[in-house]
């Protein structure tokens, strides 16, 4: 496929908020808010389990590739639509039912036995899908916007059309042997003018406006051998538009960095498996780290590395899995899935648990909340490993219930009159503990 190049518009100033967004209006730039300041996100209740409202599991089986299963599950900036990867090597968009988009749903099903509905749009990988991102200032009512990002197995990082499924352009690494290295782990900037990209012992960063092989270079690995030594494995920037980024490694090491100069800041060390997903807190003052083989989540206060801030715990010590987790809009809890089939929400302000559901029978991988409403969409499935079974008995063993390798989208119960500023979580009571 010819590559077609794909520009955004620059961002006029930095100064502006970054939840403006920017476009081409009749000739003229306009802003729209994709946030109204005003809004006041619901304050949900997570004490009471949520409900199912869709749920999807047929056609992530096929007859060809019986050990499918699902990787990830990510909602679109703007809410509109999940997109889900899984080892077939296939990208799956899910638009809601009552999303402004233009892509409606063509047939929706009340069956709990069928699927409510199939995906608007089927991508097909040449590889392995190792990451997959979203362009942060997506919004459907801006077609140039309607992109993400994704990294496949011996392939360069590719930046498909979620409108379309037209491949826009590609983001090329070469070796030493001048043959094209795959990432393993991509991010765009806050900015969203750059994607970070995280490869063997090094980082390498592409301008989104000049797609091809162009690209600035960093070893993690300093000549004191101080920093990173394995797979960056996972990226992350402070949302606080602080120019700090964080990268996690597979040598169970996370490392803060500047994004100016990729200045390392420092190394944090304490979690037992490689690192599979780093994010931070809402203001930006605290970083939540999580690692495969490894049955806990760790915050780290980056103000003061010292020591762990607090562990929450997951049923994640027997799997190498990446097992995500996601943070409320309002930065106040964190929810996680786990082999145990639950997702798991702690109170990000205290630390402790808050509360439990199960969501699938076997293990939940990926988490996401809805970046404003009161919802989330949960990813399961592992890996199986069968044992061989006579011809008569080969179709039930590869049965799979409706409840394993399925993605759903719950919705929580909120309270609107209950007023919630979002406030971020302030932790400074550790300091008085101490």
């Amino acid at each position: 496929m010819a590559e077609q190049q794909y520009e955004l518009e620059q961002q006029k100033d930095e100064q502006n908020s970054p939840e403006t967004k920017f476009h081409e209006n009749n000739g003229e730039i306009a802003s729209d808010n994709i946030i109204n300041e005003a809004y006041k996100f619901p304050s949900i209740k997570f004490d009471i389990s949520p409900y199912k409202t869709h749920h999807f599991s047929k056609q992530f089986r096929s007859s060809s590739y019986h050990n499918n299963f699902l990787k990830s599950v990510k909602w679109s900036p703007d809410g509109s639509s999940f997109l889900t990867s899984s080892d077939d090597n296939t990208l799956r968009l899910f638009y809601l039912p009552d999303s402004e988009s233009n892509n409606a749903i063509e047939s929706y099903s009340s069956d709990p036995n069928e699927d409510s509905y199939t995906a608007n749009l089927v991508i097909n990988e040449g590889e392995s899908v190792y990451d997959c991102c979203w362009y942060p200032y997506m919004s459907t009512s801006d077609l140039t916007s309607c992109v993400f990002a994704t990294t496949t197995r011996d392939h360069p990082i590719h930046l498909w059309d979620s409108t379309t499924g037209e491949l826009r352009c590609t983001y090329r690494a070469y070796d030493a042997m001048d043959e094209i290295t795959a990432a393993y782990s991509i991010a765009f900037n806050p900015t969203a003018n750059k994607i970070f990209a995280g490869y063997n012992k090094t980082l390498r960063v592409f301008d989104v406006h000049r797609p091809g092989r162009d690209f600035r270079q960093h070893s993690t690995l300093q000549k004191s051998k101080d920093g990173q030594s394995g797979i960056i494995s996972a990226i992350a920037f402070s949302p606080a538009h602080s120019g700090m980024f964080a990268t996690g490694s597979y040598d169970q090491t996370t490392a803060i960095y500047r994004e100016d100069n990729l200045e390392l800041l420092y190394v944090l060390h304490g979690q037992e498996g490689g690192i599979t997903h780093v994010q931070f807190s809402k203001d930006g003052n605290y970083l939540y780290t999580g690692a495969r083989k490894d049955p806990y989540i760790m915050c780290w206060d980056v103000r003061n590395t010292v020591e762990v801030v607090y562990k929450l715990y997951r049923s994640t010590e027997q799997t190498n899995q990446r097992i995500s987790f996601d943070i409320e809009p309002c930065g106040r809890h964190l929810g996680t899935g786990g082999q145990d089939g639950l997702v798991h929400i702690y109170d990000l302000q205290t630390g402790q648990w808050t509360s439990s559901f199960p969501a699938a029978s076997d293990t939940v991988n990926g988490f996401s909340l809805h970046p404003y409403l009161p919802m989330a969409v949960t990813s399961s499935g592992h890996r199986r490993f069968r044992l061989p079974v006579d011809a008569d008995d080969e179709e039930d063993a590869h049965t799979l219930s409706d409840y394993e390798n399925c993605a759903s989208v719950w919705s929580f119960s909120y309270d609107m009159a209950e007023e919630n500023d979002c406030e971020k979580p302030d932790l400074d009571f550790m300091d008085e503990k101490s």
